[in-house]
């Protein structure tokens, strides 16, 4: 596919996704855009070669968020009815959160400026957040009369905790990366000419290891989080029992004892 609204790339096992329309400073105004996000993450999970994604911006802006001109037009996805308007969410931006949440392989934001809105969210979708330290993050959703309509609600308490979430949300404030790190909603913060270094300094730590086990051991967490215990030892039973079965394991265990660096094969 074709991709305008965003840049895709794979360089060895790593994936970018690069928000381009840094005229109007990313905003996710647009079904094209939506489908073009949609679409990366698919390719990304079909893809067993691919071990990790990073999702960044053009400067100078990481997101900012919904467009507010097609609010006050009332266009676009913000359009119709009451009724018409819920499903306008449910069929276009919330496409967004379920395909970055289902990307099968670790997820980092390389947040390059202000991520704010639903340019928030879709950092905190993302598994690990670093931040440039011109980024800006702001859950202003209540600032504009509405409520974090594309699951923000969901992973910003599971990023910060729930008294954090509850500042945020309720009172729109902008936090800088040093308060975004300082409150755990980012991994790390660097400086801003470092930062697509430092994701891919992350993301070839991860993409390192075996890619069935990685893939398996990212479900298990999240699974983690909605399950009890034994049900995640039961599948997490059925995941080693797989994981000893794979030639990676083994060739782990060889490179171990041979003291040189392991090769895996994704078998």
């Amino acid at each position: 596919m074709d991709f305008n609204e965003i840049l895709f790339e794979k360089k060895n096992r790593i994936a970018t996704l690069t928000l381009n329309r840094p005229e109007n400073r990313n905003a996710i105004s647009s079904l094209q855009i939506i489908e073009e996000i949609e679409t990366a993450c698919q390719l990304v999970n079909n893809d067993m070669s691919i071990n990790v994604l990073i999702i960044t911006a053009k400067d100078p802006a990481f997101s900012a968020g919904g467009n507010v001109k097609d609010m006050v037009g009332k266009k676009s996805m913000f359009s119709g009815t009451p009724a018409q308007l819920m499903e306008n969410y449910r069929k276009n931006i919330q496409r967004i959160p379920l395909a970055v949440h289902e990307v099968a392989v670790p997820t980092i934001a390389a947040v390059n400026g202000p991520a704010i809105g639903a340019g928030c969210d879709l950092a905190l979708m993302c598994d690990m957040r670093i931040a440039s330290e011109k980024a800006k993050f702001g859950e202003t959703f209540l600032s504009v009369g509405l409520i974090p309509g594309d699951g923000g609600a969901y992973f910003l308490p599971r990023a910060v905790g729930m008294a954090r979430a509850c500042e945020m949300t309720f009172t729109g404030e902008v936090i800088d990366a040093a308060k975004a790190s300082d409150i755990g909603l980012v991994n790390d913060m660097v400086a801003h000419d470092q930062l697509l270094e430092a994701a891919f300094e992350l993301g070839e730590k991860i993409a390192a290891k075996p890619p069935e086990a990685l893939r398996m051991a990212k479900r298990l967490l999240y699974a983690g989080q909605s399950s009890t215990l034994r049900q995640l030892l039961d599948q997490s039973a059925a995941y080693q029992a797989l994981c000893h079965n794979t030639e990676d394991h083994m060739e782990a265990l060889t490179a171990m004892f041979e003291k040189r660096e392991p090769i895996f094969k994704g078998k």
